[in-house]
């Protein structure tokens, strides 16, 4: 199982956060904003029954249930990083990014919706 990710330092977070909403972000920002909220995640909802993908920058195995070990994950939430960044700060709602095609969920456990946002 791959190590878990760490939260990033608040300022860090903060100043990619404002470049985001600058419309000035870089690569690096968006990097940043998806590893950290991936690591609140962990830290909110402990487990391995569901994999969260944010490609290209990580992915994450959280959510308590049966622990996925080896092949294609029988649960998989998988979403862009601008996506990943909203629902995690709460500026867009889990079941609009359903609803938009923003994420696609498949999979026992994949509702999200009871961790977000994470702060």
């Amino acid at each position: 199982m791959p190590s878990r990710l760490r939260p990033a330092d608040p300022l860090a977070v903060a100043a990619a956060i404002d470049r985001l909403s600058a419309g000035t972000a870089e690569r690096a920002d968006l990097r940043l904003l998806v590893k950290h909220f991936l690591a609140l995640l962990e830290d909110k909802a402990p487990g391995a029954s569901v994999e969260v993908r944010v490609p290209p920058y990580a992915a994450v195995q959280v959510v308590p249930g049966v622990r996925h070990t080896r092949g294609t994950p029988p649960a998989v939430v998988e979403t862009d990083a601008e996506t990943w960044i909203a629902l995690a700060t709460g500026s867009m709602a889990w079941v609009d990014a359903l609803t938009d095609a923003k994420v696609v969920a498949s999979g026992e456990r994949t509702d999200l919706s009871v961790y977000l946002p994470l702060g």
